[in-house]
């Protein structure tokens, strides 16, 4: 398991004043995702821990759904810079 290899595109600055923020919210969602998913490489039969990725998984996307219809440019800003594929539409 790789544990520094987590993104920090927010200056520090930033991180102490928004935490509450919706860009820091998916930002720290997507580093417990990218940790959880190099855990369950290793570990497969980790039930608990996929349970925990699918609920991680579940809230960030309704993060980005609710940023998507609320501020689309700072979504599509929030998108490029987590590395984050868009959500086919339904």
């Amino acid at each position: 398991m790789v544990k520094n290899s987590l993104i920090s595109f927010i200056p520090q600055e930033e991180k102490e004043e928004n935490w509450g923020s919706v860009e820091f919210q998916v930002f720290s969602f997507t580093n417990k995702i990218r940790r959880l998913t190099s855990h369950l490489e290793l570990h497969k039969r980790d039930f608990l821990s996929q349970r925990g990725l699918r609920k991680i998984l579940g809230k960030r996307q309704r993060l980005l759904a609710y940023l998507s219809k609320k501020n689309r440019v700072r979504y599509k800003k929030l998108i490029e810079q987590l590395n984050i594929r868009e959500p086919k539409n339904r």
